[in-house]
């Protein structure tokens, strides 16, 4: 059966054409918290909004760390509160996570000067990223953890100093309404779960008892294999949000109707992401078939092929490259399909 080899370092995305926010104003937030003593626990000093959440999602299962994660979870009074930058239907599920003490900075607020030593979850907009980073004070960037969909990594790497054992988060579950429980993304062929935190990250292990300990599976995965998932994830969304542009149809209906063309897409930009790291390494069947299952747990999504340069613009990038070097193009139905559907930059 045939294989692909995953690159570990994929074509820069380009950046140039994203849109940016408004610098944070240096306003005080709304109603921000205040950092609990630090000679006290989380658990304690939470109070009744600690004990209350505790108790609403099990304590027992909490504590003990259940998942698929490598290393398992540690008790909540392990980590200081978190700061959530993003209101939104994602960051407010993630503070509802947590035991009470998080602050949630929204949008137009400052980056609190007490805020609490722990994790910083970014629940924002991709193109909003880069001024997300410069709010944040640069002693604090090691404890960014992201969350978004995309090629996240050559930005990153360009964004950030090297080395900082940055967290970043491949979600596979869904709030379809704020304050609405999450979704799990399970799978007949991953009935365990797909979300998966890079092991190299400094906040994996709370990222992991916060999603472990509120009924969302979370897989704790170090290097070549959390490069293997990032690179599934961005193939699923490239290739099926295509299909279906092309076909004006769900999610389900490009697994159902239209399988043979988007696993040829995925078969192309697998080999496209080739080469430097053979110890990463898909199954040409295995790779669809999961692509597939997940396809089917999310069956009504709609599909659309948006913020193309942290999506299909990863791959297309790959194509000039290759044209550049005189190859052809490794790619040429993902090529083809965005010609159609008039995603292409302008040249």
């Amino acid at each position: 059966m045939a294989s692909f080899v995953a690159a570990l370092a994929p074509a820069p995305v380009r950046a140039t054409n994203l849109v940016q926010a408004n610098s944070a104003r240096a306003t005080p937030l709304r109603s921000s918290p205040r950092r609990p003593p630090s000679s006290l626990p989380a658990v304690v000093a939470g109070g009744m909004a600690a004990c209350k959440a505790l108790a609403a999602r099990g304590s027992a299962r909490g504590l003990s760390g259940r998942g698929a994660a490598a290393g398992g979870s540690a008790p909540p009074e392990a980590f200081p509160p978190a700061v959530i930058i993003g209101g939104g239907r994602l960051g407010e599920a993630f503070a509802t996570m947590g035991l009470g003490q998080d602050i949630i900075v929204r949008r137009g607020d400052a980056f609190p000067v007490d805020a609490p030593k722990g994790p910083v979850y970014v629940c924002t907009r991709n193109d909003v990223l880069k001024d997300i980073i410069a709010s944040v004070p640069e002693d604090r960037h090691e404890d960014l953890v992201f969350v978004q969909n995309g090629a996240l990594m050559p930005f990153l790497d360009k964004e950030l100093r090297p080395g900082l054992p940055i967290t970043i988060l491949l979600v596979y579950f869904a709030v379809a309404k704020k304050g609405e429980a999450p979704l799990d993304g399970k799978t007949d062929t991953d009935p365990e779960g797909l979300t998966a935190v890079n092991a190299g990250g400094k906040w994996a292990r709370e990222v992991n008892w916060r999603l472990t300990s509120s009924d969302l599976a979370c897989r704790i995965l170090r290097k070549p294999h959390f490069t293997q998932a990032y690179w599934e994830k961005n193939l699923w969304i490239a290739a099926y949000m295509l299909v279906g542009s092309l076909h004006s149809c769900t999610v389900g209906e490009v697994e159902s109707k239209h399988r043979a063309e988007v696993d040829e897409m995925i078969t192309q930009l697998a080999t496209a992401v080739s080469a430097t790291q053979p110890e990463v390494r898909w199954e040409q069947l295995l790779l669809c078939d999961r692509l597939a299952a997940y396809a089917r747990s999310v069956a009504h999504f709609p599909t659309a092929v948006k913020e193309f340069e942290w999506r299909n613009g990863a791959f297309y990038d790959m194509t000039l490259q290759a044209e550049a070097a005189g190859r052809p193009d490794p790619c040429p139905k993902h090529t083809d399909g965005l010609r159609t559907v008039g995603a292409l930059p302008a040249d």
